[in-house]
């Protein structure tokens, strides 16, 4: 099932054929990294509707040949109307996950790709939007064909994403999901983004679609108003890092999750005798993602209500201190409830020149609210609901500030010259991912295809008072599954291999002595890698 790596000169990684279509087609074209990741990014906002879209938010991880590592965060924020007080005398004890209320923050991405594209230009791009954006207008007014994660994708609370008002006409046939293959046309989605080209990517915020977005957001009674959307801008931040044996991993600081990411790398790396694919080593990933979640939670929300620094959590005192709590002979207790669902798509670039992007982009769960804008055509995120109605939470609901959000793309770079740009989707469980990928990769020398392809596991503990559950593929080693479970893991078995569920994952790494790209992305996804 393993899919045959790329080698090349430059090449791209991405969930869906034609976002990588796109992106080689512009790498092919001269452009770079950046630009032809603003142009897969419009793609697969098309084409995969269910996972990401312009109605969403995306994360950058961008490395210059010559060593700089850029962050650009393009989260939305709340909308000025949202407040606690109101959803409170709507009668919500918690933020719902579909519909109006649901649609409570602006939507980053295009913000960031706007600002990509300035860093883009500053590194040399010179590809114009048009050319960028072509193949995302020409899929959406000609059509696409339904994918085979979109027919099968399982969601939460799919019943009321149905009844959101004309997200049925949109999205389903005869009230069921489209099956695979169907040709769907959106042409109001392709208006969008011929206007775009025509006025500026801006023009979502504080132009012509940016006035259709905030009326069709006022007529449904979301809580964001059109001085939002003009306000908005996406940010370049500092990226959080990590310092391994062998490397340096990157990742996004809060509102991301990022940190907890590099919390179980800087942790597992602390632990003795691990070798290879063995329960030990699976054992310690297990129980560093224990502990990492617990620091996320009570650390990780909007920028302005840190109480703590989350750098001097990667520090080696800290990191030691965090590792020798955890026991190597037993599986801690982790009974926390937990909210896994998060779809979402990352996709990497290595051109020519070494330029590396390491990128994410999501409507959070499947569909996001599930409301469609009908003057554009977008589908708008339900991110918001990464926010606690607890005035007492550090993510608790204030205008204008950010949830602590799931998404987290990640880069590692090596003491011997390799750069490796990474990701995965799966909401919550993101950092699981990522960590086994790396790992298996970085420490137990497999080969990167196989070390995307291997079986894997999640941590699943959604319901308050049970203890976590720890699922499996189905082609997980069986002598693997004895070992986790006595060590005292409650160990379940899943029906299907290669499951969208634990994740849609890619690796590429660029070589320094042979100068080649090596790309390859899961076979979990309806996507690949291609190269020059």
């Amino acid at each position: 099932m393993s899919e045959t790596p790329v080698f090349s000169t430059a090449a791209v990684a991405a969930p869906h054929s034609l976002a990588a279509e796109t992106g080689q087609t512009i790498l092919a074209a001269g452009g770079n990294a950046i630009e032809a990741m603003v142009a897969m990014a419009a793609t697969i906002a098309v084409v995969y509707p269910h996972m990401n879209g312009i109605g969403g938010d995306g994360f950058w991880l961008v490395r210059e040949p010559k060593g700089r590592v850029h962050a650009l965060d393009a989260s939305g924020p709340a909308g000025s109307l949202a407040n606690i007080k109101s959803y409170r005398e709507k009668g919500y004890d918690a933020i719902p996950a579909r519909g109006p209320d649901a649609a409570l923050t602006v939507a980053g991405a295009v913000g960031g790709w706007a600002l990509a594209l300035e860093l883009a230009k500053a590194l040399g791009g010179q590809l114009p939007v048009d050319l960028l954006l072509g193949d995302a207008i020409r899929h959406a007014r000609d059509g696409y064909p339904v994918s085979r994660s979109e027919e099968r994708f399982v969601t939460g609370e799919e019943a009321a994403l149905y009844e959101v008002p004309g997200f049925a006409e949109a999205f389903l046939v005869e009230g069921k999901r489209a099956p695979e293959g169907t040709l769907r046309r959106t042409p109001r989605l392709a208006d969008t983004l011929e206007q775009l080209v025509h006025a500026g990517l801006a023009d979502f915020y504080r132009g012509d679609v940016g006035r259709e977005i905030a009326l069709d957001l006022e007529r449904i009674g979301t809580p964001i108003t059109r001085k939002d959307l003009e306000n908005y801008r996406a940010r370049v931040v500092d990226p959080l890092a990590v310092r391994l044996r062998h490397s340096t991993v990157y990742n996004l600081p809060p509102p991301s999750q990022g940190l907890a990411t590099l919390l179980i790398l800087g942790m597992v790396e602390r632990l003795t005798g691990l070798r290879g694919e063995t329960p030990e080593r699976h054992h310690g990933l297990i129980e560093a993602a224990k502990r990492a979640f617990a620091i996320r939670d009570r650390v990780v929300a909007d920028p302005r209500n840190l109480a703590h620094d989350p750098a001097s959590f990667l520090t080696p005192r800290a990191l030691d201190r965090e590792a020798a709590l955890i026991d190597m002979k037993r599986a801690a207790s982790f009974p926390l409830p937990r909210s896994i669902d998060g779809d979402t798509i990352w996709m990497g670039a290595i051109d020519r020149d070494g330029l590396a992007v390491s990128y994410i982009q999501s409507v959070f769960w499947a569909y996001g609210s599930g409301c469609l804008l009908p003057a554009t055509g977008v589908l708008w995120h339900n991110r918001g609901t990464g926010f606690s109605l607890d005035p007492a939470s550090r993510n608790r609901l204030e205008p204008g500030h950010r949830p602590l959000h799931s998404l987290n793309p990640a880069m590692a770079v090596f003491d011997d010259g390799r750069v490796l740009s990474f990701g995965a989707m799966g909401g919550e469980t993101q950092p699981q991912f990522l960590s086994q990928i790396f790992s298996r990769y970085a420490e137990a020398g497999m080969g990167l295809a196989d070390a995307v392809e291997a079986p894997r596991w999640l941590l699943d503990a959604k319901l308050r008072g049970q203890e976590a559950v720890l699922k499996v593929e189905s082609h997980f080693d069986p002598g693997l599954i004895r070992g986790l479970s006595r060590l005292g893991h409650t160990v379940e078995e899943m029906d299907e291999a290669y499951s969208g569920r634990f994740g849609h994952a890619g690796m590429l790494v660029k070589h320094p002595r042979s100068g080649r790209v090596e790309a390859v992305h899961d076979p979990r996804s309806d996507g690949g890698s291609l190269g020059l």
